[in-house]
């Protein structure tokens, strides 16, 4: 399987060490699987070295019957139901396995408010077939997500596209809950559901399947899709218990007809008159007692942009629009659009509505208490546009990261898509950001010019992508991890979000390695951020401090390959990095100055051996390279019938010098090239494969079993025809799977180790479910 695109979203991450008993326990699971074909079965548990958050939240949905029932969904990492007694968020798509890994990726929740039971998930990460080969799903629960079934769908979502805060597109008829709308991308136009979701079929009637794009160049990718049907939003006064609502509005991505109309419960369509134009309706709001429709509206897609936009009321009586933006689009002081909109269910004349976007000084909440009359802001600007009188403050101690470092000023967040008032009590509140949740439980506090008290409420909710990870054999940290958009963490707590690595500060990590023989050397790579440059950092204090380096190859244009990016000889004298857009290079220095290797084509993978310091290996298109002059120079071995392409990691075994083991390959047909888990004991001259391993994906080592010599080997692969995560005692000769259907993880392909310190632990990440740690029993 060729490796997962990660987070597009911006800012992550975790904890380690010992383990914390106070979190809460997934189930054990019941594994199964084994070299002779047969069942063994090794229970595990499994929990998150937290970080809390790190990732879109792009929609936050309150039941509107059962008080305390709140999901959440996110862009890559599934959804949650928010536990309202530990105020904890639990993951309900774990069971999402590695061949529907596209699942994970919500557009749009749908709770059901006549039997609060039932909660439906439409899921589908990408539309392009090339970063997510499965089609749709509306996953659907008649137990708030315990279990699940599946309804495939003909045409893909965009769970982590543009306009994934949009929204939501998924609806229940609040007075028959058998129909279901779906508002879908691509052209592919309105669709119902009249029998909970088991089926779905098009809504011919509807007239417009949307025609915005947002870069219309971009033919078959990213940005080149049609933002298509938004939101369904119904007005229930028109029905009654068991009979489908008879009026019900369809906003649409199409600046010229942004909203239609049914007044026979969907069988004929007309163009709300007077509406207005110009701009992408991203949520609309019924009040069901004053017959007011709401949008909040934005000029792009979203959610990293929106220069422009304008917050409008309906009267569904009359027809009259009137335009109740808090800074008009007409006005030369609106540079943003609107997004997250939300009313007060107790006293419906309350709004709040977001900026969609406002990188800065940060973004806003606008409040009204009189129908958009007239708003205040969460924060005045001064002359100069910065953030000046405030209405809040903010407790970030629940994941201190979020400081990025203290850098700046704590923002109230970006791309804040879902803002929502509890429809039970007018002072909670929540919203999603890029980053987190945020919440108060004093919120009408500011209508009498008190201070809203913000705090981090994404307790639970794990939303990182994981590029690498290492455990070294000493210090007090067990974990180190390296993550997209959030940098990474030195985990000395499992149970506490810890900040993340100063010095630099980097948005992303790709790879990390640490001296096999001297831990307390580790070094790192990334994406500088927050007024860093240098891509380089190292530790000599076992990740306490950190140093940038002083300089960098000449070139470089990133910090080079995932998960291998970069390693240090095993006596961490010498480091060979193979940057992007630069030569490989080794430096002896710590990072002062830099040396191009000889015998290697750039951007080859690199990795030391863990024995001796003057042993580095490297891969690139199917050749394996040894240097045995501290990564000066390499020389392609002899090696043969290694994978060419595809998601390939390799990583030579602590205390045994020249054994390497290496994994990947692709089921691409178009690709066709082994897929498989080998072994070399001969410094990569030569690797044998691993008969019972059908496709290799990562590997790592941990402490050996009781009496065993070799480490335990950890792989995220398919064995005997069973995907999973996989443990062996025995140098791969019987394997045995310690997770199980229950607890997959969907793509599970970017890293894996096992604890050197503690036997059995394993450390591994994930592609939107942060870094996943297990025990067994």
């Amino acid at each position: 399987m060729t490796p997962v695109p990660h987070h597009l979203s911006r800012r992550g991450l975790l904890a380690a060490g010992a383990a914390a008993a106070t979190l809460p326990v997934l189930a054990p699971s019941a594994a199964s699987a084994a070299a002779d074909g047969k069942v063994r079965r090794t229970p595990y548990t499994f929990r998150n070295a937290e970080v809390v958050g790190g990732g879109f939240v792009t929609g936050i949905v309150f039941n509107q019957s059962e008080p305390g029932l709140v999901y959440a969904r996110t862009d890559i990492g599934g959804a949650y139901r928010l536990d309202p007694a530990s105020r904890r968020w639990i993951p309900l798509t774990d069971w999402i396995g590695w061949d529907k890994y596209g699942h994970t990726g919500i557009i749009s929740l749908a709770t059901d408010e006549t039997d609060p039971d039932r909660l439906y998930l439409a899921a589908g990460t990408y539309t392009m077939p090339e970063w997510d080969p499965s089609l749709a799903a509306i996953l659907r629960s008649t137990d708030r997500g315990r279990t699940w079934k599946t309804t495939p769908l003909p045409f893909r979502l965009g769970g982590n596209m543009p306009g994934r805060g949009i929204g939501e597109r998924l609806v229940i008829d609040p007075n028959r809950n058998r129909i279901l709308y779906l508002g879908v991308r691509g052209g592919h136009g309105l669709w119902r559901s009249t029998d909970h979701g088991k089926s779905f079929a098009k809504v011919t009637s509807f007239p417009n399947p949307g025609n915005f794009v947002p870069d219309p160049s971009d033919v078959d990718g990213y940005n080149g899709d049609n933002l298509g049907v938004l939101q369904v939003v119904f007005d229930k006064r028109t029905g009654r218990a068991g009979r489908a609502t008879r009026t019900l509005y369809v906003t649409v991505a199409d600046k010229d007809n942004i909203l239609y109309r049914s007044t026979d419960a969907g069988a004929s369509w007309e163009r709300v008159p007077g509406q207005p134009t110009g701009f992408i309706p991203h949520h609309a709001v019924f009040d069901h007692v004053g017959g007011y429709l709401y949008l909040a509206t934005s000029d792009t897609a979203g959610p990293y942009d929106g220069a422009r936009g304008d917050v409008w009321k309906l009267d569904t009586a009359t027809d009259t629009w009137t335009r109740i933006s808090p800074v008009p689009s007409t006005s030369a002081e609106n540079h943003f659009g609107y997004s997250g909109l939300t009313i007060d269910r107790q006293n419906p004349d309350t709004l709040m509505v977001s900026t969609q976007i406002k990188w800065h000084p940060d973004c806003i909440l606008f409040r009204s208490t009189d129908g958009g009359a007239s708003w205040t802001r969460v924060w005045d600007a001064d002359e100069n546009g910065e953030r000046a009188t405030q209405r809040y403050d903010i407790d970030m101690s629940a994941a201190p990261w979020l400081t990025w470092n203290g850098s700046s000023t704590p923002k109230l967040g970006w791309m804040m898509e879902s803002v929502q008032i509890d429809p039970f009590d007018s002072d909670h509140f929540m919203y999603g950001t890029g980053a987190t949740i945020y919440g108060a439980d004093n919120l009408t506090d500011w209508d009498r010019d008190g201070t809203v008290h913000l705090s981090v409420r994404a307790q639970g909710l794990e939303e990182t992508a994981v590029m690498c990870l290492i455990s070294p054999p000493a210090g007090r940290s067990h974990l180190f991890s390296g993550l997209g958009d959030v940098g990474g963490f030195r985990h000395t707590d499992f149970g506490k979000a810890p900040k993340m690595y100063d010095s630099p500060t980097f948005g992303g990590t790709p790879a990390l390695d640490y001296a096999e023989l001297a831990p307390h050397i580790i070094v790192r790579v990334g994406h500088p951020t927050s007024g860093w440059t240098q891509h380089f950092g190292i530790s000599t204090d076992g990740g306490e401090t950190w140093t940038p380096s002083g300089s960098e190859p000449a070139g470089l244009t990133g910090p080079g390959t995932e998960d291998q990016a970069v390693a240090v000889s095993a006596d961490g004298r010498r480091v060979v990095w193979s940057p992007a857009g630069a030569p490989v290079s080794w430096s002896d220095d710590h990072g002062a100055t830099w040396t191009a290797v000889k015998g290697l084509p750039s951007g080859a993978p690199v990795r030391s051996d863990r024995v001796n310091p003057a042993k580095f290996y490297a891969y690139d298109s199917g050749v394996f390279y040894l240097s045995t002059d501290g990564g000066k120079s390499f020389t392609a071995t002899a090696a043969a019938g290694l994978p060419v392409a595809g998601n390939v990691r390799f990583k030579p075994v602590p205390g045994h010098e020249g054994d390497i083991w290496f994994a990947g390959g692709t089921d691409k047909p178009a690709t066709p090239t082994p897929y498989g888990l080998w072994r070399s004991t001969d410094s990569g001259a030569s690797f044998t494969r691993f008969k019972a391993v059908d496709e290799g994906d990562v590997v790592g080592f941990g402490k050996a079993a009781r009496g065993a010599k070799y480490p335990a080997v950890y792989t995220s692969s398919k064995i005997h025809g069973v995907r999973g995560i996989f443990r062996s005692d025995d140098a791969g000769r019987r394997w045995v799977r310690i997770n199980d259907d229950r607890h997959q993880y969907a793509w599970t392909g970017s890293s894996i180790t096992g604890d050197p310190r503690v036997y059995g632990r394993v450390y591994f990440g994930t592609n939107g479910r942060g870094v996943m740690y297990g025990d067994p029993k």
